[in-house]
Parts: C-alpha cells; structure tokens; sequence
C-alpha cells in the first residue's frame, strides 16, 4: 500500500462531496430556458434536490460500516455518484432529471460521512487536526474548479456541464488503489448500541448554527449588493468567491493557528466573523465587503474541520461514522434553513432588509463571544479556590 497517496486519496473523497448541488449551478439558467413550463421551484430543486437526500443515508453510511469495509461504501457511493451525475444529461423531463439529482443525493450521503471519519481512522493529533483543514480547504478548491469548468462547459449546451462528474471516476481510482481494504466495524459486545455523548449533539447544534449564518452570504448577497445599488450577479459572484479564498486559508493553516491560539482559537474565530458581518450592515464599499467576506470564509475555516476534531474526540473511534453522520445532518439543515430563519428574524422585527439580517448575525456572533468568556471566567473562579484548598493537603 502506498502510504504516500493516502492523504491525497482521502481529501478526494471530500472533494467529491462538495460537487454534488453547486456544481451545475451556473446551467441553471439554460435548464430553466429548456424546460419554460417547469416551476420555478423544481428548477431550484435541482440544486438542493441532492441535500434533502444526504442527510438520510449519511446515517444509512453509518450503518453500513458494520456490515462492509468503508472502502467498499465509497466505491459504491461514487459507483451511483458518476452514474447519477452524468446520466442526468441524458433526460428529457424536468422530473427524470430530478430524478437523478435524487439519486445523486444518495451517492453522496453514502460518502460523505467517510470523507471524514477516515481521516479519523488514519490519522491522530496534530496530523489530524492538519488533515481536517487540507479537507476542509480542497473542498473549496474543489468547487472552484467544478463550478468553473461547468460554466465553460455550459457554453456548449445546458447537458454538457453534467460531464464535470466524471472527476468521481478519478477519485474512484484513486480509493480502488490506494485507500486500504480495512474490515467492517464490529462493535464490542452484544448490549444496546452506546448512546453518543450529548456534547457531540451539542456541537452538531453549534456546526448547523455556524453553516445557518455562513450561508447567509451566498443566499443574500446578491440581493444586498441590489438593495444597496452596488451592483448586481457579476459583482456578487466575484464577492462570494472571497469567501472561499478565506476559508482555503485558514484551512490550510489550521494546525499552526491551533498551536498559536489554542483554545481561544475558537472565540477568536466567532469575533472575526462577527466583526466581519458587522461591517457587511454598516458599509457600502465593495472593498471593505470583499474584505468582510473574506474574513467570515477565514472563521468559516476554522470552525467546520475544528469541530469535527473536537467531536470526534469525545468517541471511541468505533462510533466516528455516527458522530460524522449527526454533526454532518445538522450542517445540512443548517444551509437548508439558512434564508427561512434569517428572513423570519428580519420580517419579526420589522426590518426586512438583508443590512438588517448581517446586523443581527454579527450582533449574534459577538455575544456569544461575551458569553463564552462569561462562562470561562465562572468556572475559572469556582475551580480555582478549589485547587488552593487542595495544596495543604497536598
């Protein structure tokens, strides 16, 4: 086996996942030109049909896990994931090809867990908090490069963008050769499945909250930059770009900003984003906005890859899939609802603006900041007369 290939094989995996709705995005248009008598909301389907159906088999990965080897998950999830991706161009109905966006869904829900629990599997303490952050940053890579070669390519017609999913026929390879033929799990004993700890649920919560805000710049800013006369799709496309250009740079540098910061990594990272959506409500200059997005992507790169470490490490490596599998669903939910809440909030308190909506995020972010130090100050203060009465005895 070549060990070698081993992490490059393994951040593929990841970069799979990440293809799976926005990589035709720029289509779109041209699909909703071919099928005029479509709904609009099926056409918008076609994005977020693959979401609505992660999030069930992530769980369905988990379980398979002790029935064949992870290997074998993957390649059968990327075996329906090229499939399903490419054969969507090969349809004639609006409902077929959701139909295989469906699908899709499935073959991703099967990988995606995997994509990082294998990261578990291989790799411990400061290599895998660094192995977290590659993934995490040619994620993002990875749908730079789809989403622009599906925008070349849908200048040829609105079925050729679909071919950017024979790159899972590459990454197919790569697990057939070189990710290990490890044996399915098999859990200790005979007993009821071991509940997860809560804390893990609660990181979920946190990694869903954190997706719920994030995405209110890809769904809001185009209409923020029109609001504010800023400009319009061209404009918001360059500035949501950002965002990923900040999150590839902490996420490749995750380990170093660990050993700097240690656990202030994380309040520090939830203030820089607060910041940044702060100075989203109060400017109407595209370069402080290109600046305030790309901070909100360096938070965003921290947060994700950091919580799943942190999650993962309250687990025997047994129960990683499930853990994966919970954290993973609520990010999903999270980008889901991401427009629903935010748009409630807004409309709830009588501003309905996008200015509004990054106002009350950054305010959001700031304060949990506060109360996380509220609470680090309080328990510093109860443990720490503790200790002192504990070295006499001593």
């Amino acid at each position: 086996m070549n060990k070698r290939m081993l992490a490059p094989t393994i951040i593929s995996i990841a970069m799979a996942t990440v293809m799976a709705g926005a990589a035709i995005s720029p289509a779109v248009g041209l699909i909703a030109s071919n099928f005029p008598d479509a709904d609009p909301i099926l056409i918008k389907l076609i994005l977020t049909a693959p979401s609505l159906i992660i999030i069930p088999f992530s769980f369905v990965s988990s379980y398979l896990t002790t029935k064949i080897s992870k290997r074998a998950i993957v390649m059968i999830g990327l075996t329906i994931y090229i499939i399903s991706g490419v054969g969507a161009q090969f349809t004639n109905t609006i409902e077929t090809l959701l139909a295989f966006r469906f699908v899709l869904g499935a073959g991703v829900g099967l990988v995606m867990p995997l994509s990082i629990s294998l990261i578990s599997d291989h790799f411990v303490g400061r290599e895998q908090v660094k192995m977290m952050g590659y993934s995490s940053a040619f994620s993002n890579l990875g749908g730079i490069v789809t989403m622009t070669l599906a925008g070349f390519l849908a200048t040829f017609g609105w079925k050729v963008p679909f071919n950017v999913y024979w790159m899972g026929a590459i990454i197919f390879l790569l697990v057939y050769f070189f990710l290990p033929k490890n044996e399915p799990i098999k859990p200790h004993g005979t007993g009821p499945k071991k509940k997860l700890p809560l804390s893990v649920y609660g990181y979920a919560l946190a990694s869903g909250s954190i997706m719920l805000v994030y995405y209110g710049i890809a769904t809001n800013m185009a209409l923020f930059l029109e609001q504010g006369k800023l400009g319009g799709s061209s404009v918001a496309g360059a500035v949501i770009s950002f965002t990923t250009i900040g999150g590839m740079i902490t996420s490749l540098t995750l380990a170093q900003l660990q050993d700097a910061l240690k656990k202030y990594l994380i309040p520090v990272s939830l203030l820089f984003m607060g910041l940044a959506f702060g100075s989203l409500a109060l400017t109407s200059s595209i370069p402080v906005i290109l600046a305030a997005v790309c901070f909100v992507g360096l938070g965003q790169g921290i947060m994700f890859p950091l919580i799943n470490v942190k999650a993962l490490s309250l687990v025997n490596p047994l129960n990683s899939d499930r853990v994966i599998a919970v954290v993973s669903s609520c990010i999903y939910i999270g980008q889901f609802s991401s427009p629903l809440v935010l748009d409630s909030i807004a409309r709830s308190m009588g501003h309905p603006t996008i200015r509004f909506q990054y106002f009350f995020i950054g305010s959001a972010l700031v304060l949990s900041v506060v109360i996380i130090a509220i609470v680090s100050i309080i328990l510093k203060s109860k443990n720490g007369p503790l200790l002192k009465a504990e070295d006499p005895a001593a």
